[in-house]
């Protein structure tokens, strides 16, 4: 038996993707589109919603009309998406919508502008999955099924949040205060004194 990890081909690359003050466009104004809202606004995105305003559920209304750190990043454009021109700038698109045919259309937009696009419910036509997310301050587990059972993804989220300490989230913040200092006290890279500190980094 090997010494190193076992490769198992099939998998998702799970990254922290960083979209802060990054443009993102979403298409749709229903209960998936809120999910989605959220889940851009808690990564600080600059979010171009595209929906009519017959079609918006409570929730996303609430967000561009009452909420003042939602309302300060999204630009509402209320009617139907329109075209390429409707992705200028964007560095994400996602789609919540029940036309499948339009849902196609943007996808095609977006690839053609090599733009990472996720189409809700249509695996084939995502370049990434959303999962099942637990969040304590800056401490984020995602749980993702590659799209083959979110249900299942939410109920082994749940089981995984109950297991944890109810105060992760500051001893998190507490080991972060104590890498940077660690960068302060040794800063630069390279040399021995950078090799320190990666070993000292690695250990907490």
């Amino acid at each position: 038996m090997s010494a190193y990890p076992e490769i198992r081909p099939g998998g998702s690359l799970l990254i922290a993707w960083q979209l802060k003050d990054k443009r993102v466009v979403l298409v749709g104004g229903g209960q998936v589109a809120a999910g989605r809202l959220v889940h851009l606004l808690q990564a600080d995105a600059l979010v171009t919603l595209i929906a009519p305003s017959s079609n918006l559920n409570n929730e996303v209304r609430y967000r561009i009309t009452t909420d003042p750190l939602a309302m300060s990043r999204i630009t509402w454009l209320d009617r139907l998406y329109e075209g390429p021109h409707d992705l200028d700038g964007a560095e994400m698109v996602l789609t919540a919508i029940d036309d499948n045919e339009a849902s196609l259309k943007i996808w095609e937009d977006a690839k053609g502008l090599k733009i990472p696009v996720n189409v809700a419910d249509v695996p084939p036509n995502c370049d990434f999955y959303f999962g099942s997310l637990i969040r304590r301050g800056a401490l984020q587990v995602m749980v993702s099924t590659n799209g083959r059972g979110p249900k299942l993804a939410a109920l082994i989220r749940q089981r995984l949040e109950d297991a944890l300490p109810p105060d992760v989230d500051v001893a998190i913040e507490k080991v972060g205060r104590l890498r940077e200092l660690l960068r302060d006290r040794a800063p630069g890279v390279g040399g021995k004194l950078g090799r320190d500190r990666m070993q000292w980094m690695t250990s907490i």
